[in-house]
């Protein structure tokens, strides 16, 4: 009874171990993709020759994934180092009761050759003193046999499983000696992005008056776009208020919205993202330049930096509200969930119209690149009527 309740306590403690193990590595492969995209965008400004703010930019983004890398390959070693230590503490627990074993059979062994004959046997049953005591010595006599067998089958067992344990030690030291050097590597590569990024944030100082006034800029023109997005959700309230004969600041939904808006809900932190491959560059809020320390942006949604020619994709089904032409902006598609809405700004090509019904990850056009930077961006935001909400919270594994 006492081995199947530590049977039903161990196998979900196993379980929950092996999660955390796949968990890592899927965080680490992520991180190792990423890189990889981030290392293109390097690449490409250098190509491009972009101002020095874009090039800190892409390489504090590198820092940041490396050092990131950094902790998930020690966290990943750490694990080993207290598998390793369990192994050894299980070797040499087994070798230790492997040894008793082997006493105890080595003992029987001997008992049993003194004993052998089976004239012995014979006599020690027939000098019995009454039936019962004969019946006993013979049952006695097949237990002995039965025991010795059984330790023999121990022995057998703690011997394989000795040899499993040393081969799985061998397989996680290998492992913990490959991760090290992985780590070293990632370490040497991450000193040399520093010495890279202090040799440029030297010569943005020099121009950082200037560096600041563009992103004030670009804040307020992003400020601007945001304003006309939510007067044009306002303006779809109030015409569904309007049509509904209420007046409120929500969205009045019909019973087919009202279902598809409750399973939009259901899919929290499941939604497809709107990129088939990109990296996150900004992220959703208030928050300090990640160069120019001293300026603050705001965001409504996160920026997505993808690979050329790449195209957005709704992260949902739905109807497309509204496409935005703004001056000094490139297009911006809106796409209403109930009393969700999507927004995908910065497109060169737009592949849908307003009032077309969207399936889920269907492409809606083509993101724009930049021809000064070489950088591909999808800004993208989601709003629960007129109310931002965090895409990181939303979109899967985006946290």
């Amino acid at each position: 009874m006492k081995k199947w309740i530590w049977l039903l306590i161990l196998i979900p403690v196993l379980s929950l171990a092996q999660n955390k193990k796949a968990a890592l590595e899927a965080q680490k492969k992520r991180l190792q993709q990423e890189i990889v995209q981030i290392n293109a965008l390097i690449k490409t400004s250098a190509k491009k020759r972009a101002n020095v703010l874009t090039q800190v930019e892409t390489v504090q983004l590198k820092m940041e994934r490396q050092d990131a890398l950094i902790r998930v390959t020690n966290r990943q070693i750490n694990r080993l180092t207290k598998e390793i230590n369990i192994n050894l503490r299980n070797i040499e627990k087994l070798r230790s009761e492997l040894t008793s074993l082997k006493k105890d059979y080595a003992e029987m062994v001997v008992s049993a050759r003194k004993n052998k004959s089976t004239q012995n046997r014979l006599m020690f049953i027939l000098s019995s003193e009454s039936f019962w005591q004969a019946y006993k010595r013979m049952a006695y006599m097949k237990q002995y046999s039965a025991s010795r067998k059984q330790q023999g089958e121990e022995i057998a067992a703690k011997t394989k499983a000795i040899q499993q344990y040393t081969s799985d030690l061998v397989a996680q030291r290998k492992n913990k000696k490959q991760l090290i050097e992985e780590n070293r590597k990632a370490k040497k590569e991450l000193d040399s992005i520093r010495k890279k990024q202090n040799t440029l944030v030297l010569d943005l100082k020099k121009r950082e008056r200037n560096y600041t006034a563009q992103i004030k800029k670009k804040q307020k023109q992003r400020e601007a776009i945001d304003k006309e997005i939510t007067r044009l959700i306002r303006e779809a309230i109030s015409e569904s208020n309007k049509k509904a004969g209420t007046k409120t600041v929500s969205f009045v939904l019909t019973p087919e919205a009202k279902a598809l808006a409750a399973s939009f809900v259901s899919n929290k932190g499941r939604l497809p993202w709107p990129v088939e491959k990109g990296i996150v560059t900004q992220r959703f809020g208030t928050q300090r330049h990640p160069v120019v320390r001293t300026t603050t942006i705001k965001s409504n949604g996160v920026t997505l930096s993808v690979p050329a020619s790449a195209t957005a994709r709704s992260i949902f089904e739905g109807i497309v509200l509204n496409i935005v032409q703004f001056k000094g902006s490139n297009p911006i598609v809106l796409i209403q969930h109930g009393n969700y809405i999507s927004s995908y700004k910065n497109l060169s090509k737009v592949y849908v119209k307003k009032g077309d019904r969207i399936a889920a990850k269907q492409t809606i056009g083509q993101i724009f690149t930049n021809k000064d930077t070489g950088k591909t961006t999808l800004q993208f935001s989601l709003f629960q009527n007129t109310t931002p909400q965090n895409p990181a919270l939303w979109l899967f594994r985006m946290k």
